[in-house]
């Protein structure tokens, strides 16, 4: 598989999620994700209104997260936290499925969930992705919750938060895509820390990649020298 390092660079969500994180580390990242195209840079809430002031003007998107990283907010609260977001200037919105709820069978709940964060998007143009958490769900559980997002209107599933027991596999990519069929967004987040490991998750089904390694990535693609990214 043979990628030009502006097609992968548009792939990745440039990702800075951790709790510590400080307002001068998410302006590296916007500068980041305007230097190298990325697609959007991935921040926690609180960090929209300073991601949308310095992504203004280019073409990266702002993505946030929502119910993060638990997914077990109550539903009127992931709403709110998303119009927030989306009133703030962000056009991609990545929730946690309640996890809870899935492994309990009560579809329509989670169904509710995320039709409810759809809504929200729907009605500003933005984009949902829901975050399955798939180390902790079996493979049949897998299944339903994509097919659930598809139900739901979901632009995207996403396998993990990245802040759980486990990150993105190459099978659960293939199980994903093999669920939602051809049309839906697959993203692929954590532990991807290398350009093999990204390229792996593209031939598996990955139209997105969700890294805070993307400069390393993209610097080995092209030969630089890797500038950051610890892996998320």
């Amino acid at each position: 598989m043979t990628f030009d390092a502006n097609t992968l660079a548009g792939m990745i969500d440039h990702t800075l999620l951790k709790p510590e994180a400080m307002p001068e580390q998410i302006e590296v990242l916007c500068a980041e994700a305007i230097q190298y195209g990325f697609a959007s840079v991935c921040v926690n809430g609180v960090y929209v209104p300073l991601a949308t002031e310095k992504l203004a003007g280019s073409a990266v998107k702002v993505c946030t997260v929502v119910g993060f990283p638990l997914g077990a907010m109550h539903p009127f609260a992931k709403v709110h936290e998303a119009k927030l977001a989306l009133e703030q200037g962000a056009t991609e919105i990545d929730m946690v499925l309640s996890v809870g709820n899935l492994k309990a069978e009560n579809i329509s709940e989670v169904h509710h969930d995320i039709s409810s964060i759809v809504a929200e998007c729907q009605l500003r143009g933005a984009i949902c992705k829901v975050i399955l958490e798939t180390c902790l769900l079996t493979d049949q559980e897998k299944v339903v919750a994509c097919r659930v997002c598809v139900d739901a209107g979901a632009d995207f599933v996403k396998t993990s938060t990245g802040f759980s027991t486990g990150g993105a596999t190459v099978e659960d990519i293939r199980l994903m895509r093999q669920t939602v069929g051809a049309d839906m967004g697959v993203k692929a987040s954590g532990g991807i820390r290398n350009l093999a490991t990204a390229l792996a998750m593209i031939e598996a089904g990955a139209t997105r990649l969700g890294v805070s390694a993307g400069v390393t990535i993209i610097n080995e693609l092209t030969g630089g020298t890797a500038l950051g990214g610890d892996g998320y």
